[in-house]
C-alpha cells in the first residue's frame, strides 16, 4: 500500500537533482518542487497524468515479513503477525530486505531512486538530530554513509534492496518515502503506508546493548514468561509473571512511554542509558501520567489489587487505550511492567528480588531502629522491606567507562526522588558491589538496599521525645540476605547475591562498606556494646515452617556458660503484622517471661500463635515480624533480635486431560486445597493460557475446611512450543494464591492423503 504523487514531495524534503550520477553514487542535492507539478489526480488514474511516459513508478513495496522476521528475531511481534495491514519490525545495525515493484524494469544508467526515512512521531524532524534521513540507492555499500540502501538484485519490474541502519539509530516508529526520477526528466514520490519499527539489537556487536551470552539473550529479550520472587528470604514465594512483550499495542505503548511520558526527544532516543532512566520514571505515575499507580494500603477499591495481576499485557493495553495510570501496583508490578517494556524495545532486561531490602531515607547507609522498654519498635523513616523487586538492563556505559558495562540496576517503584523525579538508576551493578556510591545514577541508594548496616537503639520516651539513646546491637549481615532472578531457560531461581556484594563476613565486604561511608561523607558514629558480656548465649528460633491455617511457634534459647552463677533474665517475645515493606500494621501477640537460667544449663521460652490470633488481622501477603528483647537483670545487658516470617499458602495444581496439540482445543483441571479451619467463601480462579484473548474467571462455591476448590477450563494453543498456564485464587478468607504449569504443545500431525 502507498500513496503516489507526480513531480512532488513531502513538505520536509525536496527533490534530489543536478549532481546525481548513476556512475558515482554521489548523494543527490535538493531542489524546489516544480511549479507545474500537481499533487492529486482528481479521480483520473495516476498513469494517465504522467507526461513523461518512461518515468519510473513505484507500484508497491513488499516488506518481506517472513525473511525479516526470522533474520531480526521479530516474527513474534503482533504488528508482524497481522492478517491485514501488517507493519515491519526490525532491529538496528543490520540490514532488512524490501521487494519493490516498479512500473518498468529499473535502468541504473538513467533512473535515480532515493529513500527518505522520518521518525513518525517527531514534530520537527531534521537531518541534524537524526530524525530524518535521505539516501540514494547504491550498487554497493558505502562505509562513509551512516545509512545504506543497496541494490541486491533486479528481476523484471521488481528490485530487491537491503536497507542497513547504523547501530545507534533512533529507536522509534519510522515512515518511508521513495522518490524516483528519470535523468533530465520527471520525478515521482511514493509514500509507503507501512511503518517501520526500529528496535535495539542485542545480537549486533556494534549496538550498545549487545549481549554475548546466547542463553541470556534468549531469556532477557525473547522470553515472554518469567518468575517474580516474593515472600521472605526463608519463605521464598515464586510467582509467574507473563511479560507478553510481543502482544497487541505493547510495542506502541512502550514507544509512547519513552517519547511522551518519559520526554526523551530526538537523538537521545538512540541511547539506552537515557531510555532506561526515563522508563524508570514513566512506569510509575508519581510525577506524571505514567503507566501504573502505586497503592500500599489494604484498600484497593476502584482498581485491581497488586496481588491479582498475572502479567503486564492487561495493564499496558488498558493504559495505552486510556492514557491514564492503571490502578494498582506495588514493586513487583512496576518491575514486571518495566521488564515488558524494555524487552519490547530490544533492551535485555530481567526482574530482580532483594530479600531484606533496606530503604535508607537519610543516605546514611544505615537503617536505624528504636526500641522502647516494652520491646516495641518506634516508627522511624528508615525501613527494611521483606523483599523488594527492581530490574536490571544490559548495556555498555560510555558515560562511565568499559569497566562499568554489563547489568545496570533500574527501579520504577517510587521510593525516593532522583533529580526531583521518582526513579532510580541505571546504576552499574559492579559499582554497587565495589561501593562506588558516587557513580551515577543513584548508586548510593542501591548500595544501601543490599549492604546497609542495621542498627538497634534502646530509647526512653519522655513526653513523646526520645531520651537517651543506647546502642543495643548492630547487625552488619541483616540487609540483602538473598538476591534472586529467574535462571535463563528454566522456571528456577538463580542466586546473584555475589553480583551485588562481597561474601558476608569477608574482609572485602567490610572494607567496601567503609569505602562507601568515606565517599558519602556521612557523619557516622559507632558505639560499642554495653559491656563485653558473654555468660549467656542467646538464639532466637522459628520452630515451624507453618502453613496458613496452622499455629506457629517462636522461641528463644538461652544457654548459661557460667559454671557457678545464676542469671535472672527478662524476655519479651512478640509477633507483629507488617506489610512486605516492613511497615507495622498491628500487634498480633506478645508475652513477657521471667526466667532464671542456672549455671551450665539451657532454658527455652516459647510463644505460640494460633490461626485465630493471626487471622483476625488482615495482613498483606501474610507477613509477620518476630522479635525478642531479653534483659539480664543483674548486668543490664540487653539482647535484641528480629526476623521476618510468612505463613505458607497452598499452591494451585493444574493438570491437562490430554496431550496439548497446536490449534486443538484442550481441557484442564485445577484445584487448591482449603488449609483453613473455616470455609472459603466467594472464591474465584483467574486463569491465563495460550490462545486466550481474555483471562478466564471461574466462580467457586463455598469450600469447607480440608476440601478442594476445583474447576475446569479449556483453551486452544495457537502454535507449537513451550507455554505457561498461570492461575490465581482469591476468596474472602484467603487471597494471593498462585499456581502455574509449563506445557509442551506438540505440532499438529498432517493428515495422510486419501
Amino acid at each position: 500500500m502507498g500513496r503516489a504523487r507526480f513531480n512532488c514531495c513531502p513538505r520536509r524534503f525536496r527533490w534530489f537533482r543536478g549532481t546525481w550520477s548513476p556512475k558515482n553514487d554521489v548523494p543527490l542535492q535538493p531542489i524546489s518542487k516544480p511549479e507545474s507539478a500537481t499533487d492529486e489526480a482528481d479521480g483520473i488514474p495516476f498513469e494517465e497524468r504522467i507526461q513523461e511516459p518512461n518515468i519510473l513508478i513505484v507500484r508497491s513495496i513488499n516488506p518481506c515479513l517472513e525473511d525479516n522476521g526470522i533474520n531480526h528475531r521479530t516474527s513474534k511481534y503482533e504488528p508482524m503477525r497481522r492478517d491485514y495491514f501488517a507493519q515491519l519490525v526490525v532491529r538496528r545495525g543490520q540490514h532488512f530486505k524490501l521487494n519493490i515493484t516498479l512500473s518498468r524494469p529499473y535502468d541504473e544508467q538513467k533512473d535515480g531512486i532515493s529513500f527518505i526515512f522520518v521518525v513518525e512521531d517527531e514534530p520537527k524532524p531534521s537531518h541534524g538530530n537524526g530524525t530524518m534521513v535521505a539516501i540514494p540507492l547504491l550498487r554497493k555499500p558505502d562505509r562513509h554513509l551512516r545509512w545504506n540502501v543497496v541494490l541486491h538484485s533486479s528481476d523484471g519490474n521488481v528490485i530487491t534492496v537491503n536497507v542497513l541502519t547504523p547501530p545507534d539509530t533512533i529507536v522509534a516508529k519510522w515512515k518511508m518515502d521513495v522518490d524516483t526520477r528519470i535523468l533530465n526528466g520527471g520525478s515521482y514520490c511514493y509514500s509507503w503506508d507501512t511503518h517501520i519499527y526500529i528496535l535495539f539489537n542485542p545480537w549486533s556487536k556494534t549496538d550498545q546493548v549487545f549481549m554475548k551470552s546466547e542463553e541470556w539473550r534468549e531469556e532477557s529479550v525473547m522470553n515472554d514468561v518469567g518468575i517474580v520472587y516474593r515472600g521472605t528470604y526463608n519463605r521464598i514465594k515464586p510467582v509467574v509473571w507473563k511479560y507478553d512483550q510481543f502482544e497487541k499495542d505493547i510495542l506502541d505503548c512502550s514507544l509512547y512511554l519513552v517519547h511522551v511520558v518519559g520526554k526523551v526527544k530526538s537523538h537521545y532516543r538512540s541511547d539506552p542509558v537515557k531510555i532506561a532512566r526515563a522508563l524508570a520514571a514513566a512506569i510509575n505515575s508519581s510525577d506524571d501520567e505514567g503507566a501504573v499507580q502505586g497503592n500500599w494500603d489494604t484498600n484497593h477499591s476502584g482498581g485491581t489489587a497488586p496481588t491479582k495481576w498475572i502479567g503486564s499485557k492487561e495493564i499496558l493495553q488498558k493504559y495505552y487505550k486510556t492514557k491514564k495510570p492503571v490502578k494498582y501496583g506495588q514493586c513487583w508490578v512496576f518491575s514486571g511492567v518495566l521488564t515488558t517494556v524494555c524487552r519490547a524495545l530490544g533492551i535485555p532486561a530481567r526482574t530482580i528480588t532483594n530479600y531484606s531490602s533496606a530503604h535508607d531515607t537519610e543516605s546514611s547507609l544505615t537503617v536505624d531502629y528504636y526500641i522502647d522498654e516494652k520491646g516495641s519498635i518506634i516508627e522511624s523513616s528508615d525501613s527494611i522491606w521483606n523483599f523488594h523487586v527492581w530490574n536490571e538492563v544490559w548495556m555498555t556505559r560510555p558515560d562511565l567507562g568499559r569497566e562499568y558495562s554489563g547489568w545496570q540496576a533500574i527501579d520504577a517503584t517510587p521510593q525516593e526522588m532522583s533529580e526531583d523525579i521518582y526513579r532510580c538508576g541505571p546504576s552499574a551493578v559492579v559499582a554497587v558491589k565495589e561501593g562506588e556510591v558516587l557513580r551515577p545514577y543513584d548508586t548510593s541508594f542501591l548500595f544501601a538496599e543490599v549492604n546497609a548496616d542495621k542498627i538497634f537503639w534502646r530509647v526512653n520516651l519522655i513526653n513523646g521525645r526520645v531520651q537517651p539513646i543506647k546502642l543495643l546491637r548492630k547487625d552488619t549481615y541483616g540487609i540483602g540476605k538473598l538476591i534472586l532472578t529467574k535462571a535463563p531457560g528454566l522456571l528456577e531461581k538463580e542466586d546473584i547475591t555475589s553480583n551485588y556484594k562481597h561474601f558476608e563476613k569477608s574482609p572485602e565486604e567490610r572494607s567496601t562498606m567503609l569505602k562507601a561511608l568515606r565517599q558519602s561523607e556521612s557523619i557516622f558514629s559507632r558505639y560499642y556494646l554495653n559491656e563485653d558480656f558473654n555468660d549467656i548465649y542467646f538464639h532466637m528460633n522459628l520452630l515451624d515452617q507453618a502453613k496458613i491455617g496452622e499455629p506457629f511457634d517462636v522461641s528463644l534459647t538461652m544457654r548459661n556458660r557460667s559454671m557457678t552463677k545464676n542469671h535472672p533474665v527478662s524476655v519479651i517475645l512478640r509477633v507483629d503484622a507488617v506489610t512486605y515493606q516492613g511497615k507495622f500494621v498491628a500487634a498480633v501477640k506478645s508475652e513477657h517471661f521471667k526466667v532464671n537460667v542456672k549455671p551450665e544449663s539451657t532454658h527455652e521460652v516459647k510463644l505460640t500463635v494460633t490461626y485465630e490470633e493471626y487471622s483476625r488481622i488482615k495482613v498483606d501477603q501474610s507477613a509477620f515480624n518476630i522479635s525478642c528483647l531479653a534483659s539480664i537483670e543483674e548486668t543490664k545487658f540487653e539482647y535484641y533480635a528480629q526476623d521476618d516470617f510468612r505463613v505458607r499458602k497452598p499452591d494451585i495444581k493444574i493438570v491437562l486431560r490430554e496431550t496439548a496439540v497446536e490449534t486443538v482445543p484442550i481441557t484442564a483441571d485445577l484445584w487448591v486445597e482449603n488449609p483453613l479451619p473455616v470455609p472459603l467463601r466467594k472464591g474465584e480462579f483467574t486463569i491465563e493460557a495460550p490462545g486466550l484473548e481474555r483471562k478466564i474467571k471461574l466462580k467457586v462455591k463455598t469450600v469447607g475446611p480440608g476440601e478442594k476448590a476445583a474447576g475446569e477450563f479449556s483453551f486452544t494453543p495457537p502454535t507449537s512450543g513451550v507455554f505457561t498456564v498461570a492461575a490465581k485464587f482469591v476468596s474472602k478468607e484467603m487471597d494471593d494464591v498462585d499456581g502455574h504449569l509449563e506445557i509442551l504443545v506438540e505440532p499438529k500431525k498432517e493428515q495422510p492423503n486419501t
